[in-house]
């Protein structure tokens, strides 16, 4: 494994905070789409589900190395099973298939750009994998077309919007506030300013 893609003990305690905060956060993130569920009906879960994959960018955006997206969405997972959530361990499952969406994206750049276009083609990478891993799971075979295409296109837009365009202003909003000094992120951002 090449020494950029081992993580340091920094880095690991970000990613397991970061996981950490966000399964509590994804936790009650469910009481919002059980709520906007009952006011407009089944296809809500396919405009929130973008905040479910938000850790995977933030956590990636900031560390900036193999891994990062992966293991914090399963460690959100993670933490909501501890904290008593009713899915239980399929929520691992569920943690893998979103990071491993998001994942995907940024493997493809080679882990080398981390722009607001990327970040946001991450939410839709961790989307298009959740969407197949519900079809299966839901048989979205049997659903009408119409519905079917709505679904998929809400799904993606919330996972560029609130997984890509949130994970991106939360990511400025701590490099602003100078937790993140000494990171990959400040090398790169201050590299592009240069």
């Amino acid at each position: 494994m090449p020494h950029a893609a081992v993580w340091t003990l920094r880095e690991t305690l970000i990613v397991a905070v970061l996981g950490a905060v966000f399964g509590v956060l994804y936790l009650g993130w469910v009481q919002v789409w059980l709520i906007a569920q009952a006011l407009f009906g089944a296809v809500t879960m396919d405009v929130v589900m973008g905040f479910w994959f938000i850790v995977s960018i933030i956590a990636a955006g900031i560390i900036r190395k193999p891994g990062v997206a992966l293991v914090s969405e399963m460690l959100a997972a993670a933490v909501q099973i501890l904290l008593g959530s009713p899915a239980g361990l399929l929520l691992l499952l569920t943690g893998f298939v979103q990071g491993a969406g998001a994942e995907a994206v940024f493997a493809a750049t080679r882990y080398r750009r981390w722009s607001l276009p990327v970040l946001m083609a991450a939410g839709v990478g961790a989307a298009l994998a959740s969407f197949a891993y519900t079809w299966m799971r839901f048989d979205y075979g049997n659903l009408a077309p119409g519905l079917l295409a709505a679904m998929f296109v809400l799904r993606c837009a919330s996972g560029a919007l609130l997984g890509g365009l949130l994970g991106h202003l939360v990511i400025r909003a701590l490099y602003r506030t100078g937790v993140l000094s000494g990171l990959r992120i400040e090398r790169d951002l201050r590299a592009a300013h240069a």
